[in-house]
């Protein structure tokens, strides 16, 4: 009886040839023909054919050359930037913030515009993503993914924001209009979990497969991720730590109703922390700013940080005794501005309130966590659309 022969075998192991070359020149690169080879386990004849096949198709491209050796010098090759772009975008309550990025990951382009003078969500982004992609020297055709980061529930399946706290212009229905307007994918992303992928790929996450991050700043929220994978829940409301019920906070009713805020919001997040500090007489205009002259003022403020660090505990501790993750990040401005002296202080109480005792540190993704993890998603899924597609 004849042997079973699988169809498309070669073509498949070229394409996971090309895939796993592509990623090489990502993170190596630029690298020879022969560099490439011995990196791959592939033959010289073999490496080259790649690389001829990747060049016509325009997705590497000749950058130098290495000297050294006998005969001519090695031609050195690496990915061409312009083979596709993504936009990342920030939804704030006052403005848009937009960067474009090539495939490489390099922002080549940005733009950031106020949303004062419209009430129209999808004119603000669709300004803001024009502009930057102009600045990269490029156009909306040539844009393969937009991925806006956003407050409120997104629905994993849909990607639709199905609630906003503060942005009571988003709805159900704007991403279809977004998608018609751009002419191209567009993602929603919720914020918080987009700063987790960029604490994940930069920050103090790094090879971390199980960690939480708590977001605590104007809002409070909070990314899980597990096995290396965000987990978001069936509905996008994993995460939504604002409406944990806590003791000695009264617990609201209808919370799905616009302007209600959840008991844990109330204690920790918005002006939490410049209450705290009226206590204690320290004033600021910014809830970060009150936290940074508790900080700065050694004994003098510790029972601000004490105080504050009791509350995020509560929030924590809650999570960690059901995830019993290893590590907690803190993140936003609040936390940004308690620094190590908040971190520490949670740590402690943490431990002191439950059985689980997770290392917390603070956020070291200090610049745009969640427009740089808007940025990270829309790279992920649009190179393995140009990757995976490299035997067509």
């Amino acid at each position: 009886m004849a042997a079973t022969r699988l169809p498309g075998t070669p073509r498949l192991l070229r394409a996971l040839n090309d895939r796993a070359a592509l990623e090489l020149l990502l993170s190596k690169g630029p690298l020879t023909r022969a560099q490439l080879g011995e990196m791959t386990g592939l033959s010289k004849v073999t490496a080259s054919q790649l690389v001829e096949r990747l060049e016509e198709r325009g997705l590497v491209r000749r950058v130098g050359e290495q000297a050294g050796g006998r005969g001519p010098n090695a031609q050195l090759y690496a990915v061409a930037p312009g083979s596709a772009h993504v936009i990342g975008v920030e939804v704030l309550p006052d403005r848009v913030v937009a960067a474009c990025a090539d495939i490489t990951g390099e922002i080549v382009g940005r733009s950031e515009r106020t949303t004062h003078d419209s009430d129209d969500p999808v004119r603000a982004v669709h300004g803001a993503v024009l502009q930057a992609a102009t600045e990269a020297g490029t156009n909306l055709d040539s844009i393969r993914r937009v991925v806006l980061g956003t407050p409120g529930l997104v629905d994993p399946k849909t990607s639709e924001v199905s609630f906003a706290f503060d942005l009571p212009r988003w709805h159900r229905g704007l991403l279809a209009e977004l998608r018609k307007d751009l002419s191209t994918p567009v993602v929603f992303g919720n914020d918080v979990n987009l700063a987790a992928i960029a604490e994940q790929h930069t920050g103090a996450a790094r090879g971390v497969d199980d960690f939480v991050l708590m977001w605590v700043g104007r809002g409070v929220g909070l990314a899980m991720v597990l096995g290396g994978r965000l987990h978001q829940g069936s509905t996008g409301a994993a995460g939504e730590i604002g409406y944990l019920p806590v003791a000695g906070v009264e617990v609201p009713h209808h919370v799905s109703q616009r302007g209600v805020k959840g008991a844990y919001q109330t204690l920790v997040a918005s002006d939490a922390a410049k209450a705290i500090g009226r206590q204690y007489g320290f004033e600021g205009e910014e809830s970060a700013d009150v936290v940074r002259a508790a900080v700065a003022a050694g004994e003098a403020g510790a029972p601000v940080l004490d105080e504050l660090a009791r509350r995020l505990a509560l929030g924590v501790a809650a999570t960690c005794v059901v995830l019993d993750p290893p590590l907690v990040v803190l993140a936003g401005e609040v936390s940004q501005a308690g620094g190590v002296a908040l971190a520490e202080r949670v740590e402690a109480e943490v431990a002191s309130i439950s059985l689980v005792t997770p290392k917390v540190v603070i956020s070291e993704v200090a610049a745009e966590p969640v427009l740089h993890g808007a940025l990270l998603t829309a790279l992920d899924a649009v190179r393995d659309e140009v990757f995976g597609s490299t035997t067509a």
